[in-house]
């Protein structure tokens, strides 16, 4: 798919990052329609990626090499990095969206929960507890590293809290498309909101 094609219409931003450990290209659209072409050296969080953007309805196109010959970390901390940026840019002034959402997916026996505010001030709340380091190769203490960037630059306020659960990938999963379907309804514009949603007039 043609670049133009990913970001035709609705909130979008693209951006290039190169640094000595990674290259990376990410194009995201907030008003998207669940596409993805994500292209990692990351196998699993490859997979991860692609479920937030299909429950979430963006489309995301995301080309990275890193130095996985050390490990995953730089990959997967520069992806959020870049993804974070994008949605801040493409977010604009905020005017009109709902700002707040709550949500739990269930995943099997694991059930995670995401509460968003894109309120202009970088925070993350993370309670998990998994079974297991590893789902196959993915570290997963990455998960953790691409949450705090990601909120970071996109300065939103994102708490995740893994309820429970007994299969690592499972409760992965679950964070992941809690993430996709939070975002969207954070980011959703809601036709009552006369401006920005905040009292102080400016997120």
């Amino acid at each position: 798919m043609a670049e133009q094609d990913l970001l035709k219409a609705g909130r979008r931003a693209d951006i290039a990052r190169r640094t000595n450990e990674t290259d990376i290209k990410l194009a995201f659209n907030v008003d998207g329609e669940g596409i993805s072409e994500i292209e990692t050296d990351v196998p699993f969080f490859n997979h991860m990626l692609d479920l937030f953007t299909k429950h979430g309805q963006f489309d995301l196109r995301v080309d990275a090499k890193g130095d996985v010959e050390i490990d995953d970390h730089h990959t997967v901390e520069d992806i959020g990095i870049c993804l974070g940026q994008t949605l801040r840019e493409a977010l604009g002034d905020k005017k009109g969206i709902k700002r707040y959402a709550n949500v739990f997916i269930p995943m099997d026996e694991a059930l995670a929960q995401v509460a968003i505010d894109i309120s202009n001030r970088p925070h993350l709340e993370y309670r998990a507890q998994y079974p297991s380091q590893t789902v196959g190769s993915f570290t997963t203490e990455l998960v953790h590293e691409f949450l705090w960037k990601f909120a970071l630059e996109a300065r939103i306020t994102l708490h995740v809290i893994v309820h429970y659960g007994h299969n690592t990938h499972h409760m992965v999963e679950a964070v992941f498309k809690a993430l996709g379907r939070a975002l969207d309804e954070a980011t959703s514009i809601d036709p009552r909101v006369k401006g920005v949603p905040s009292t102080k007039g400016v997120l």
